[in-house]
Parts: structure tokens; C-alpha cells; sequence
């Protein structure tokens, strides 16, 4: 049984006892006035998750009704109830907020689907306040670790342009933190209190891309059995995050490029263009000057969402940043697994500071996390660092910066495959990666989720 509560309000005696009956038989918690008074009196005292309101009351006017409800609960989806003749004062009611209406009469498939959409809705957005309450938490621009010159001058641009609502090209190698500043960004904005929505360009097959990307209308392909919102329109007041967006297919890029010109989008299948209000943010790992040379991104897409590009750059170039960095990873990781963890040895701490870091913060990161998980120790020694001497900026070992990244790139993998036992769900979680961003690595280096040896154990913390 659901403890979700309706207020519903009808002077139609018969119809109200009818909705308290079928709104019962579906688990909800209901209650029933007849009057715009009562209905005050009763959402004063208690919240709602719901409200199904008359438009017209021997007390009250419906929209008159519906703002007052709205001054106690900002977010109470309203469902308005109308006959025939008052369909303009019901769409002038959607006008000032109400969820949607019904016509009279209504059948309880068409009741339950409008409940059960407003409350998924509302659910949703409820999920999306307290997360960014939470982002705020992590990413407000105090909360930034960064010590180096080089971070402090990308964040003082970040201070800068966050107010704003230029577009922004977050360049850097994979694991240096793109999305991280993205939120960042987001969170420092007047945006902050609205959708952040994050998408992986090359996690997205490209049959799937412009749906995904722009929605879809029902019908418009085999399998469109409904209406879909796009993620630029889930994003709307909000911020788009396009991550890796020099995977984009060309033939997408122009849609988007009009989107971000026009503040507009046409869903698949559609016919009027939706108006939009979404800030882009975008990342790369990649050269999209290159890209361009080469005919694989647009060169008018390309400057537009240039206006104000921001480098971040690898963790082998700002050193000063490792100690606060695992610092930081060791208090999260400790009290995410319940241990008290005091800091690192200084032969630990040497080992870090040496390392040549191929996977940036990330691979930082996870390393903390797994040797949080290993040690018995209040205090991380060097032996549960798994950094080995030859894969350490040594004077007289470095290598080549692109075979150290694919050397290390190979074997993180093959480690991987070999701890998860060839799970790729567990694997690619464990690596920050989507499954087909996964599947795409596993292809370049020739690996296969069977290359796994069962006698080795797992050096890679659990997550549940």
C-alpha cells in the first residue's frame, strides 16, 4: 500500500464519494472536502502529494484554489476537474500551474494514469532537489581541493564565468575531473536549483542518439509506443553536461547547433519546435581543432561552444595537489566503509607523489578507496599503494606519455577483468565508465571479459 496522500475537493457529493473509493482501491491515503475552506484548512496542517481539485466550488473559484494550495506547498501537482464547456478555464488553469485536467466523465484508467505521471514526476524532482543539495555540499567552490597554481587559476576562471550563462568547453584528459567542474559550475550558477543533466556522447549508439538527445513523439519509429523527453528538455532552466562531446555523430551536430542558437528543439516525429532554456556545458579529451581539420566535428558547432574554453590539466602537472586530493579521498572512502583512517606513511605519501598518475583523479581516487578497504592499519602504508616503481616518474624510467597511458590503460583492464571475475556491469562501474565506453577500451587492447584468472583474488574494494 502506498502512503502517498491526495487532497481531492468536489462539491458533487456523489463524485466525491466515488473518487474516495477508487482513490482508496488504488493505496492512496485520501482525503475528501467539498469545499475550498476545508481544503485550506486540511493543507495547512498536513502535506499533500497530490490534488485533485473541481474547477468550479460553491466557495471558491478552482484556480483561485489552486494558488492558495501552492503558496503551502510550492511543488503539489494539481489535477483540475472540468466539464466539457470549461476546457478553456482548465487550460488557462495549466497555464498557472496545474499538472492537467480531466473532463467529466472519466474513467479510472485515465484517473490512475494522470496520478501515477504526476507523481512520478513529482518524485523525480524531489530526487533531483536532494541530490543537488548534496552536489552543493561536494562542489561549491570552497570545497574544491586544489592547491596548485595551476587549479587555482582554473577556478578563479570558473568563479568567474559560473554567474554567467555563457557556453563553456571543458578540455582535458580522461580522469582530470571535466565533470566534476561541470557540476561545479552548475552549482555556482543561478541554475543551481534546477536539473543537471549529464550525458556521455560516446555512450549512446548513434541509431539512439537524436532521441536520446532530442526526444521523440509516439509513432514516429517502431518502438515509439509513447511521447519521450529528450535530455535537452529535461534540462530545461537547468544545465546540459555533454561529456566527450567530439564523439558526437556529424550528423547530429548541426540539430544541435540550432538547438543552442535557436533555444529551440524538434523532438523526432514532431512538428512544432519546443522552446528550451538550457545552458551547454561541454568536455572533450580530444582535439577538436584536429577533429575539425578532419571533417569529424562541425566548425561552426566547434566555435560556438568555444566561448570560453577551460583547460584542467593532468594530475602529473600539479603534484602540489596529491596530499589534500588523498587526503580527501582517504575521509570520504573511510566513512563511506565505516573505518577510521588517520593518513598515509611517509613512504606512502612518497609513493604517490612519484607516481606518473596515467589515469588522473580518478585513478587517484580509486586507488585511496581500495587501499582504505585492504588495510588493517589506521594509517595507509606504501605496500597497499599498488604503484609499481617502473610505472613511477623516476628520473631515467619515464616513458613516452602515450605508450605510459596505454601501458597502463592495458593492464588497469586486464587487473580489472581479473578482480570482477569478467563481470562488465561490476568492471565498468568500478572504472567510472559506461558499459559500451567500457566494451570500446576492452576492444582496443584486444581483451575480452574472459581474459579473467580465477586464482588470483581480488584487490578491488566491493561496493554495495
Amino acid at each position: 500500500m502506498s502512503d502517498e496522500r491526495i487532497l481531492v475537493v468536489d462539491d458533487d457529493p456523489s463524485l466525491l464519494t466515488l473518487l474516495k473509493m477508487r482513490l482508496r482501491s488504488m493505496g492512496f491515503v485520501v482525503t475528501a472536502c467539498d469545499c475550498g475552506g476545508e481544503a485550506l484548512t486540511h493543507a495547512q496542517e498536513e502535506p499533500y502529494d497530490f490534488a485533485i481539485l473541481d474547477l468550479r466550488l460553491p466557495d471558491a473559484d478552482g484556480l483561485d484554489l489552486m494558488e492558495e494550495l501552492h503558496q503551502h506547498q510550492t511543488n503539489l501537482p494539481v489535477l483540475i476537474l472540468t466539464a466539457h464547456g470549461c476546457i478553456p478555464n482548465a487550460v488557462q488553469a495549466m497555464k498557472k500551474g496545474a499538472y492537467g485536467y480531466l473532463t467529466k466523465p472519466f474513467d479510472d484508467k485515465e484517473l490512475q494514469e494522470s496520478i501515477d505521471k504526476a507523481l512520478t514526476t513529482k518524485r523525480m524532482s524531489e530526487e533531483i532537489h536532494r541530490l543537488q543539495l548534496l552536489v552543493n555540499e561536494l562542489y561549491g567552490l570552497d570545497n574544491v581541493v586544489a592547491r596548485s597554481p595551476q587549479m587555482h587559476a582554473v577556478l578563479q576562471q570558473v568563479a568567474r564565468v559560473a554567474k554567467t550563462d555563457t557556453t563553456i568547453c571543458i578540455s582535458g584528459e580522461t580522469g582530470t575531473g571535466k565533470e566534476v567542474i561541470a557540476r561545479v559550475i552548475h552549482c555556482n550558477s543561478p541554475r543551481a536549483s534546477k536539473p543537471f543533466m549529464a550525458v556521455n556522447c560516446a555512450a549512446i549508439p548513434e541509431t539512439l542518439f537524436e532521441s536520446e538527445l532530442f526526444g521523440h513523439m509516439k509513432g514516429s519509429f517502431t518502438g515509439a509506443h509513447q511521447n519521450k523527453r529528450g535530455l535537452i528538455h529535461s534540462a530545461d532552466k537547468g544545465t546540459l553536461f555533454l561529456d566527450e562531446i567530439g564523439e558526437m555523430p556529424l550528423s547530429l551536430q548541426g540539430k544541435l547547433l540550432r538547438a543552442i542558437q535557436n533555444r529551440e528543439i524538434l523532438p523526432v516525429g514532431g512538428q512544432v519546435p519546443i522552446k528550451v532554456d538550457v545552458r551547454i556545458l561541454a568536455a572533450t579529451n580530444k582535439d577538436l581543432q584536429q577533429a575539425v581539420q578532419e571533417g569529424r566535428f562541425r566548425e561552426d558547432l566547434y566555435y560556438r561552444i568555444q566561448v570560453v574554453p577551460l583547460h584542467l590539466p593532468p594530475l602529473r602537472e600539479r603534484r602540489e595537489d596529491i596530499p589534500s586530493l588523498a587526503q580527501f579521498f582517504l575521509k570520504r572512502n573511510a566513512d563511506h566503509h565505516g573505518k577510521v583512517m588517520k593518513g598515509f606513511s611517509p613512504e606512502a605519501m612518497q609513493s604517490l607523489l612519484m607516481h606518473a598518475w596515467p589515469g588522473n583523479v580518478r585513478e587517484l581516487e580509486n586507488m585511496i578507496e581500495r587501499a582504505v578497504v585492504m588495510s588493517p592499519q589506521e594509517t595507509i602504508s606504501a605496500e597497499f599503494l599498488p604503484v609499481l616503481p617502473e610505472k613511477s616518474a623516476q628520473p631515467g624510467s619515464l616513458q613516452p606519455l602515450t605508450e605510459a597511458k596505454e601501458a597502463f590503460e592495458r593492464d588497469y583492464l586486464r587487473d580489472l577483468l581479473r578482480a570482477t571475475q569478467g563481470n562488465i556491469s561490476r568492471a565498468s562501474q568500478i572504472a567510472g565508465r559506461y558499459r559500451a565506453d567500457f566494451y570500446k577500451l576492452l576492444k582496443k587492447y584486444g581483451l575480452h571479459p574472459s581474459d579473467k584468472s580465477p586464482e588470483i583474488p581480488s584487490r578491488l574494494p566491493r561496493s554495495d
